[in-house]
């Protein structure tokens, strides 16, 4: 039978990968993902595969920039408050930053040797979902807040109490507003998690946590399989077989 696990708490979009991203009230889910996220990237075309992409990983700073979608452009905002479209004055801003030479991707468009082109700049799946359970989990474990932007998911769902746990989303159909979303695989963390969403402080003592707790997976994967609209407040209801 059909199961209300919980409501969306939060919405986030990120336009640009490893840029920092926007709140938002309602999202469209195309079969792509969340309307708008991870369309836009920088990447290194020296290197192979997914490590192509210039990420925080390698320069914290990009998180200090803010990506908007705007419906038909990408906005882009220093911490000092420049803006910048996708244009080569942003990709002159960026390549700033690093002395590694960097090429910016199209509008909407994968960098020329991705494997899973359909996906864009995403990394494993097109939905990224965090819950506040494993949020407060955490923070037990760590002894500090953990603010959520931390790990980038694009829904952050609020749980009943009594509800089904995250091991037994896996494999199932979850319906969220008028889209339906198919749980695939939980999100293998890395090192991206460490950096303090607004000071860019780094703290390698929670990747370490996480790693030694929960063996790395923290947040699930899951791919469309019905395209809608998600608002906030939205109950996520977990489908029968």
């Amino acid at each position: 039978m059909s199961v209300t696990v919980g409501a969306i708490r939060a919405i986030n979009r990120y336009p640009v990968k490893s840029l920092a991203g926007e709140e938002l009230e309602a999202c469209r889910i195309e079969s792509y993902g969340v309307q708008g996220d991870r369309y836009c990237s920088f990447y290194d075309m020296t290197k192979q595969d997914w490590s192509q992409y210039i990420t925080a990983r390698k320069i914290p700073k990009l998180m200090s920039y803010k990506a908007e979608y705007t419906g038909e452009d990408i906005r882009v905002t220093a911490a000092d408050g420049r803006v910048f479209g996708w244009d080569t004055e942003l990709l002159e801003e960026i390549q700033s930053l690093t002395s590694t030479e960097i090429t910016m991707s199209a509008f909407k468009a994968p960098h020329p040797e991705a494997k899973h082109p359909e996906l864009l700049s995403v990394d494993g799946a097109s939905i990224l979902l965090v819950t506040d359970k494993s949020l407060k989990k955490l923070e037990a474990l760590w002894g500090k807040p953990v603010d959520q932007r931390r790990f980038r998911g694009n829904f952050v769902v609020e749980v009943r109490e009594d509800s089904l746990g995250e091991e037994e989303w896996l494999g199932r159909r979850l319906s969220i507003g008028s889209a339906e979303l198919q749980v695939d695989s939980y999100c293998e963390r890395c090192v991206m998690i460490t950096t303090n969403p607004d000071t860019l402080e780094r703290d390698s003592s929670l990747l370490k946590q996480v790693h030694k707790e929960l063996n790395l997976k923290f947040g699930l994967y899951a791919s469309v399989i019905r395209t809608g609209e998600v608002r906030l407040g939205d109950p996520v209801v977990v489908l029968e077989d």
